[in-house]
């Protein structure tokens, strides 16, 4: 494991002129842990697996490192410009679409094509402007191996490959694609191999040896960024009391910009639903949000137009959203790392941040795992009366706009319950030989007695008349 300081500014770095100027007007100065354990190994041509979180700067490390070997190492002759000379791999969109932006400032200089491909959107137009060629490809693995496999570009250029949260690619089930894109690139020693992960587990370890010429591994603490710099506290409300607090700590605490974790994406749509209902400009960010749709509420909570919005740990990897004041854990995760995931959120490049936690009675088993996982226990905190408010249920209507289609909404107050509204049975209003059947209305003699009616059919179908008119079908009411 390579060690060091912290303190290590850029202007300290062997970079090429255009790569410094990029740095310059992005505003960096100091490197933080991961670029400066990550960028000097990198520089100097070894590849590097590195134990990062979103927001400790492991992607400005990645592309500071992928423009100095290009720049120092020129194409071959004979490369075509539909054969990328550097391939980054995201899990997600967001994530995808984070990674170009931060490369088109930090490479302003530089001189280099970008492309950009993930899916939901844009299918033509990205295809279109990856025939024209790229020098950089950044997309989803998913996207990008559709164009690959029509020919619109190749892999046989390829000088440096990066892959970004590792550990998010085994979750979501990418990595088979990923191991077929890397097989069909030059060898790993001809190449720069860069992977980051928040967490060193060991299958991103195994994949690490597997496609890349003698990595060395850099950490950073992975509790370093977040446990530390943020003010941790946790509430024991009843499930059926989660959405009254919640309103409770927002109306009191008036945070800047928060950020609700929920664990399945039909609780996200329901705290959502609830929170405006009650006077919050509130949005569910799911994987069911359109790509428009996602991309402009991202926009909006990052400007600060959106208050309050609602995820899941699926839709908010990898996204980098500064200045987030709270981080509210509606449902406790059930994966401690995630915890620390979540509240990193708002313990952004040494800023300090509040995470508040609910271990209602679903999800409390969790606290121990996430306690032992950070090393110390969670301050609880009393639940006051003034923190439980009367809400305003949401409308039916509006609510249901906003739900999947076909789907029905549960009607709770943004707790989880059972569906009560399940699908009834057929009424049927006749038996198998075509008589009525009495209702529930009979009178007391008439329900009495239908035990001897039952005998009696049933004696008939035992013995049955072979001269009686055929049977009616069942009718089914």
């Amino acid at each position: 494991m390579s060690e060091q300081p912290a303190s290590t500014a850029f202007t300290d770095l062997q970079l090429p002129q255009a790569v410094k100027r990029g740095v310059a007007d992005a505003g960096f100065e100091v490197c933080t842990p991961i670029q400066a354990q990550a960028l000097p190994l990198a520089l100097a041509g070894h590849d590097v697996a590195g134990q990062a979180q979103t927001g400790t700067g492991k992607t400005a490390a990645f592309l500071l490192a992928m423009f100095n070997y290009l720049l120092t190492r020129p194409a071959a002759t004979n490369r075509s410009p539909t054969q990328p000379r550097a391939i980054i791999l995201a899990p997600t969109r967001e994530l995808a679409i984070q990674i170009h932006r931060d490369a088109v400032t930090l490479g302003k200089y530089v001189g280099f094509k970008l492309g950009l491909v993930y899916g939901g959107t844009g299918y033509e137009s990205q295809r279109n402007h990856l025939s024209l060629g790229v020098d950089v490809l950044i997309g989803t693995p998913g996207r990008l191996i559709d164009y690959f496999k029509q020919g619109v570009f190749d892999l046989k250029a390829v000088q440096v490959v990066v892959l970004d949260e590792a550990d998010r690619m085994f979750d979501l089930g990418f990595i088979k694609d990923i191991r077929y894109v890397l097989r069909r690139m030059p060898r790993p020693a001809q190449r720069l191999g860069m992977l980051f992960s928040a967490t060193l587990s060991y299958r991103v370890i195994e994949l690490a040896y597997e496609h890349m010429n003698n990595p060395e591994f850099v950490r950073i603490e992975p509790d370093k960024v977040t446990v530390d710099t943020v003010k941790q506290v946790v509430y024991h409300p009843a499930s059926s009391e989660k959405m009254r607090l919640l309103v409770g700590l927002l109306r009191s605490m008036d945070p800047l910009r928060s950020l609700v974790f929920t664990n399945t994406k039909g609780a996200a749509e329901r705290v959502s639903a609830w929170l405006r209902s009650n006077g919050f400009n509130a949005e569910a960010l799911t994987g069911d949000v359109p790509q428009r749709q996602r991309l402009r509420l991202l926009e909006q909570f990052t400007q600060g137009e959106l208050p309050v919005m609602i995820a899941t740990d699926v839709a908010a990897r990898g996204l980098h959203i500064p200045d987030v004041s709270h981080v509210f854990n509606y449902d406790l995760p059930q994966d401690a790392e995630d915890y620390v995931h979540r509240i990193g959120r708002t313990a952004r490049a040494g800023n300090s941040g509040d995470a508040i936690s609910f271990a209602c009675e679903e999800y409390a088993y969790s606290l121990t795992d996430i306690e032992a996982f950070i090393d110390h226990s969670l301050p609880v905190e009393r639940i006051s009366i003034e923190l439980l408010p009367q809400l305003t249920p949401p409308a039916s209507r509006a609510y249901r706009s906003r739900q999947q289609p076909g789907k029905r909404p549960r009607s709770d107050d943004g707790s989880r319950a059972h569906r009560r509204d399940k699908k009834r049975k057929p009424v049927r209003n006749h038996d198998a030989n075509g008589a009525p059947l009495h209702n529930n209305s009979a009178s007391p003699t008439q329900r009495k007695s239908a035990p001897e009616r039952s005998d009696t059919r049933r004696t008939e179908r035992l013995t049955p008349n072979l001269h009686a008119a055929p049977r009616r079908k069942p009718t089914i009411g």
